[in-house]
Formats: C-alpha cells, sequence, structure tokens
C-alpha cells in the first residue's frame, strides 16, 4: 500500500469514527430529553405514530418511546406494559447496532444474515397482528 493509500484510509477512518462519534452524541441527547420529557403525555412534544395516525393500528415499535421513558426511570413492569417485545427485543437490537457500528468503523460491511432478517420480519409481524387483536391487554399506556 502506498503512503497516499495508508493516509487516505486513516483520513476515512477518523471521519467514520467522528460520525459515530456524533451519533452517540445525539443518542445521549435523545435519552436525556426522553428522560426530561414524558411520552406518556398527550400534550409532551412527542412524534406521532405515521401508522397509528394512518390506520388506528399500533405498529410493532408503537410505545417504544414510553418503553425507553419508563426503563430510563427504572420502571421495567410499565415498560414491558408499553412495548413487550422491543423490550424482549432490546438485547438483540442493541448488539445489532453495536455489530454494525464497529464494521463501519472498520470500513468493512456486515449485512444481516438473511434467517435472521427473516425471522426479525416474521417476529414483528406476529407481533402487530398479536397486539391488535381485540382485548389484548398489553396496549401502549398514554395519560
Amino acid at each position: 500500500m502506498t503512503d497516499a493509500g495508508a493516509t487516505d484510509e486513516h483520513a476515512g477512518r477518523r471521519r467514520r469514527r467522528l460520525l459515530l462519534a456524533g451519533a452517540a452524541g445525539c443518542l445521549v441527547a435523545g435519552a436525556g430529553y426522553l428522560a426530561a420529557v414524558d411520552p406518556h403525555d398527550p400534550a409532551a412534544a412527542m412524534p406521532t405514530c405515521p401508522t397509528k395516525a394512518l390506520t388506528g393500528l399500533d405498529c410493532p415499535a408503537c410505545g417504544g418511546l414510553r418503553l425507553a421513558h419508563d426503563l430510563l426511570h427504572g420502571m421495567p413492569a410499565a415498560a414491558a406494559h408499553d412495548n413487550l417485545f422491543l423490550l424482549v427485543c432490546a438485547p438483540l437490537l442493541v448488539a445489532l447496532v453495536v455489530r454494525q457500528a464497529r464494521a463501519y468503523e472498520r470500513g468493512v460491511r456486515a449485512p444481516l444474515p438473511r434467517p435472521l432478517a427473516h425471522g426479525i420480519a416474521g417476529a414483528a409481524l406476529a407481533w402487530t397482528v398479536i397486539r391488535n387483536l381485540p382485548g389484548w391487554p398489553l396496549t401502549p399506556t398514554t395519560g
């Protein structure tokens, strides 16, 4: 590898690290906002789920902001009520994000294995159907 090639790779890695640090900073800022503002309050400045707004159905992620707020406040039972699926999947999601961040930092691709992608999509679809059944007790909480 030439000196110019090594310098380009070093600059690319440095740029990717800066982008990852910026993303981590945004995540921390978002968590701080979410800890301070209660998404259970309908008057809170929080985004509305487009699926819920358009169809009236709860999507697989509905209740995710309330779940995160409850976890930041040490209330796992309330978090489970808001979105049990995301709570159970959280360790897998964190592991996947860390895996992707490490691969990005190194400048390599780390595609999601197809069986895992299909499994996640199937589980999300099943959760969407289950949580929208009449009488399902674990609906996202509000106010």
